[in-house]
């Protein structure tokens, strides 16, 4: 992790801190800037008076003269003034002080420098002047006993995200505990393991005790029930609203996903204002060539990276994104991995420049968080229909998602997965997706559609062999300089309701759900990977293509191609949404904001509150046809009746 450049300045006041206990009239949740979580930073105050500062005792001393209001409300002004510019000045106080979880080696012992003046023209700057010196922080390793050395990161619902330390040494056969401060103790619960870096995460819950503190410490990950004394001062927690989570390295550049550098969908940081940095010797920089979304592009930096002397890999290197106008480097958690050089087969080797088709025509591609349930039937319903290999992002998952995915596998389909843990980052995910299917090789165009989503074509009921194929442009020319070349193909959807269904129907939700609305809704996306802009820009399943390229994006009529979305099941299954929406940029279910939004459901307050009339809302329409084709196509005779391919056996 990279260190705030403000957290080594001196904080001045003229009041004595232990003064400030005045201000719990100004909790700082509600002067945090805009990028932080209200709904998850909310602790609770206490009004703990000092009786024995100079402070206190100067005020009790004018009430005892009854002085005029206007002195009150003058000294009362003071304060309030020295409590907003205690607050706002990042110069004060960091809210957040990023540690990092890189071993220390003999190159990391060195301070991080950057020069917050240089040529922005220069590709790479490496600082070797004492310009602006940040003493380096590393993640506490714990003395504790049986503890491991962890940074954590605080995310919604009060829980916590623990990454396990590069080359920790790790024992999944343990039970583990989230050890707090104050001693309190959560459950750790296994989620995974970070793709590219190989680090072991947990999650646990922060105790109620813990939340009601001022500051969030992390807290360390420990065996055991034992009582154990930790070490302080412990590190603040990191937010996952303020945060780089993940970086990608191809040949010719790096991309990093950061939340909280762009702040709004559309309203996007110049590339001018910020800059990749590079934790490595004395520090490195280079500038960001691109900003959109949740997603920056810059060069890779001219070193030469250092291999591990246990693997023999190039080391892993910290990365980060720093703000140049706030002076500010945003905590982070990824790392930058230098991109091995493709090697050369041998047709390239001959000198033709013939690029490697991709293995797949058309891939499926989407984020999932406990769809067991209902995966099987998407599955094998789309590799009926011309999907040839499916890109799962695991988005913290915990039901029997990976122990379906080794039967469907051993059955034939091709599931690729990538965890993916971090919280509302669906389109920065797609973004990944497309770099991850270019550098496997994997997919020439890619379906971007959720598992309650099922494509088809009203017209297959008279074809022998239906396909998504015959949707797309394949034998388009594609040649340099071609104008109009279709590198997106579009579907508009229909929203289905409950259909009367109380609990989820076991023959699949194609047979259960029968009713929608009228009006077609929001349209979902096949992409050609070579034609989506190089700023990775998407929102709601659809890329921007590159016009510069001369790639354009088509919509089918609903004649030739359709979206069925089973959107509002059965309440049980559709109240499970109120736990978190993954967009970036749409409201949660349980925020009190945009309560007339098209992302919300109509009719529906803040809580999972099942509505009396429910299993027959969003009923307009009696759509019957893609029940009838699925039936024909994988029902089956059994001695106990008909059953769907996809129900239990």
């Amino acid at each position: 992790m990279i260190l705030n450049k403000e957290n080594e300045k001196a904080f001045s006041f003229p009041i004595p801190f232990s003064h400030l206990k005045l201000l719990f009239l100004f909790p700082p949740q509600l002067l945090l800037p805009s990028h932080f979580d209200h709904n998850i930073n909310n602790p609770t105050f206490t009004n703990n008076l000092s009786s024995s500062s100079s402070l206190l005792s100067f005020l009790g001393e004018i009430m005892r003269r009854r002085p005029r209001t206007t002195f009150i409300v003058s000294i009362l002004s003071i304060v309030t003034f020295a409590s907003f510019s205690l607050y706002f000045s990042r110069n004060a106080i960091s809210t957040w002080q990023p540690y990092s979880d890189i071993p220390k080696t003999k190159s990391f012992n060195n301070a991080f420098l950057l020069n917050t003046t240089a040529n922005s023209n220069n590709k790479n700057v490496v600082e070797s002047n004492n310009v602006n010196q940040l003493t380096r922080q590393t993640r506490r390793v714990s003395s504790v006993k049986d503890s491991l050395s962890t940074v954590s990161v605080l995310i919604p619902d009060w829980e916590i995200l623990v990454i396990v330390v590069v080359n920790t040494p790790f024992s999944s056969s343990h039970q583990y505990h989230c050890l707090f401060p104050n001693k309190a103790r959560s459950l750790a619960r296994f989620s995974g393991v970070l793709p590219y870096t190989n680090r072991p995460t947990f999650k646990c819950d922060m105790p109620e005790s813990v939340r009601r503190h001022r500051m969030f410490s992390q807290p360390t990950l420990v065996t055991g029930t034992s009582e154990t004394e930790l070490l302080k001062p412990m590190p603040q927690l990191m937010k996952w609203n303020f945060l780089v989570f993940e970086s990608f390295s191809t040949e010719n550049d790096v991309i990093v996903f950061a939340k909280g550098v762009n702040h709004r969908n559309g309203y996007d940081r110049s590339p001018g204002e910020l800059r990749c940095v590079f934790d490595f010797g004395n520090g490195v920089h280079t500038a960001v060539t691109s900003s959109v979304q949740e997603v920056f592009r810059c060069p890779h930096p001219d070193f030469e990276p250092v291999l591990d002397s246990y693997y023999g890999l190039p080391q892993r290197i910290g990365i980060s994104i720093e703000i140049v106008g706030e002076n500010t480097i945003v905590p982070s958690v990824a790392y930058y991995i230098p991109s091995s050089k493709p090697k050369l087969d041998a047709v390239a080797a001959q000198g033709d420049s013939v690029q490697a088709q991709p293995k797949y025509v058309l891939c499926a591609c989407t984020m999932v968080h406990n769809v067991a349930k209902f995966l099987r039937e998407w599955v094998m319903y789309h590799s009926k229909v011309g999907v040839d290999n499916f890109i799962l992002y695991d988005n913290g998952s915990d039901d029997d998602l990976y122990s379906l995915i080794r039967e469907l596998r051993q059955e034939g389909y091709n599931i690729s997965t990538v965890f993916w843990i971090w919280p509302k980052t669906q389109e920065a995910g797609f973004s990944h997706s497309v770099l991850y299917s270019k550098s496997k090789g994997l997919c020439k165009w890619i379906m971007y559609v959720d598992v309650d989503e099922f494509v088809f074509s009203p017209s297959w009921g008279h074809e022998s062999n239906p396909s998504l194929k015959s949707l797309l442009p394949l034998r388009q020319p594609l040649e340099e300089g071609t104008k109009n070349k279709v590198g997106q193909v579009s579907m508009k959807c229909l929203e289905f309701g409950p259909s009367g269904r109380r609990r989820h129907p076991e023959e699949g939700v194609t047979q259960g759900y029968t009713c929608r609305m009228r009006a077609e809704q929001r349209h979902k996306s096949m992409v050609m990977v070579d034609a989506v802009d190089p700023s990775l820009r998407n929102v709601i399943h659809h890329f921007q293509v590159n016009e510069k390229e001369g790639f354009v994006s088509k919509q089918v009529s609903v004649e030739e191609g359709l979206v069925n979305h089973y959107k509002y099941q059965a309440w049980d299954e559709f109240k499970n949404k109120f736990r978190r929406r993954v967009s970036a940029y749409v409201v949660d279910w349980k925020q009190e904001l945009n309560p007339t939004s098209k992302d919300r459901t109509p009719g529906l307050g803040f809580k999972p509150i099942e509505p009396k009339d429910w299993k027959h809302r969003f009923c307009e329409v009696t759509d019957l046809r893609l029940k009838l084709l699925t039936r024909k196509w994988f029902r089956l005779r059994t001695p106990n009746g008909y059953k769907m391919a996809w129900q239990n056996r």
